[in-house]
């Protein structure tokens, strides 16, 4: 005859093992939606080569709808096309960090920004950027504003911004900000005053 603590040890240890179990479970079904994070797969680039400057970058501030200027310090080529990339790699740097005002989607690029005569510049954006940025009339509004604001500011003679994706002309930027026209830096600059005045 088996004795009867016997009997209590081994419900006790079943029931232990069968709780594991079901915790098991239910861990791995959390687990697998759960989104993977991920990875920052830009190349690394070698630092800019340049005096260090200091610049003004027009920032969005999603939680209450504003446009502000910002001062930075960035290293800046001599070369005017550099330049324009550099200051919007310095924006895309300060949205991409844990604390930003403004988060963009990992991974979010600027490709290369031309400078074309009398007054065009076409930034030309990853896919990441755009693919990945969220949706809303507000938020793209401010992005584009940003964009256009920070280099016109910076680099003088700009009068007509163009956004490419991945080098390709793209409707809207996430279903709202229409990215198939120029955007006039003067209707933008009143739009930064608005959305500065809104404070």
């Amino acid at each position: 005859m088996i004795p009867r603590h016997l009997y209590i040890a081994l419900s006790i240890m079943l029931v232990a093992v069968l709780s594991m179990g079901l915790y098991a479970w239910h861990m791995r079904g959390r687990a697998a939606a759960v989104p993977v994070a991920s990875t920052d797969t830009r190349p690394v680039e070698p630092p800019v080569s340049g005096p260090t400057e200091r610049v003004t970058l027009f920032v969005a501030y999603d939680d209450i709808g504003v446009l502000r200027a910002q001062s930075a310090q960035t290293p800046l080529p001599s070369v005017r096309q550099q330049r324009a990339e550099e200051l919007l790699k310095a924006l895309f740097a300060l949205y991409l960090a844990k604390s930003s005002p403004h988060p963009l989607p990992p991974g979010s690029d600027v490709r290369s920004v031309y400078l074309v005569d009398p007054g065009l510049a076409v930034i030309d954006v990853n896919a990441a950027f755009a693919d990945g940025h969220r949706s809303g009339v507000l938020s793209e509004e401010l992005t584009v504003a940003s964009l256009v604001q920070t280099l016109s500011a910076n680099i003088p003679g700009i009068l007509k911004v163009k956004i490419l994706v991945e080098g390709k002309q793209r409707e809207t930027l996430a279903g709202h900000a229409d990215l198939s026209n120029f955007f006039d830096v003067a209707a933008i600059n009143q739009l930064t005053t608005q959305l500065q005045s809104t404070q």
